[in-house]
């Protein structure tokens, strides 16, 4: 005999399998900008350091799907201009070769999200797609079978 589940229970189950996505975006961009701000720190620091949030944005995107990467990707844009570039603590980025480093890297991010996306969709999502090459199975048989055989000896 099944348990019923009182209606809050159930609500705030939905609520925190919404919000978990959100939690581990925001905190793989705390741990990759505590360890880049680190390095800078401690070193010279890094040539580009923006672009280390893209394998981390990418995993996000497989794992929970586009919109926690997007956010991870907004939020790794704006705490690599907050804490890795000149002036540090400043959301103003005084070399304008690093705010084309920004640039590119959210354009990069955003191209890197859509087609992680597309790529992990499930095939009956993509009906067109399918129908097309359902079109192109009978072509392809007709072209198979006008070639000459093979005349290798």
């Amino acid at each position: 005999m099944m348990r019923e589940v009182p209606q809050g229970r159930e609500k705030r189950m939905r609520t925190v399998r919404r919000v978990i996505p959100v939690a581990v975006s925001l905190a793989v961009v705390s741990l990759v900008t505590a360890i880049l701000w680190y390095l800078k720190l401690a070193s010279d620091g890094l040539h580009h350091p923006v672009f280390f949030y893209l394998l981390p944005i990418a995993l996000l995107a497989m794992f929970y799907g586009s919109a926690p990467a997007l956010l991870c990707a907004s939020a790794a844009t704006a705490c690599a201009a907050y804490f890795l570039y000149e002036p540090l603590y400043s959301f103003h980025v005084a070399n304008r070769l690093e705010v084309g480093d920004l640039i590119c890297f959210a354009v990069l991010a955003l191209i890197g999200v859509k087609c992680t996306g597309e790529l992990l969709r499930p095939p009956a999502k993509a009906p067109a797609v399918n129908r097309a090459f359902q079109a192109m199975k009978p072509r392809e048989a007709a072209i198979r079978t006008r070639m000459p055989a093979d005349p290798s000896p």
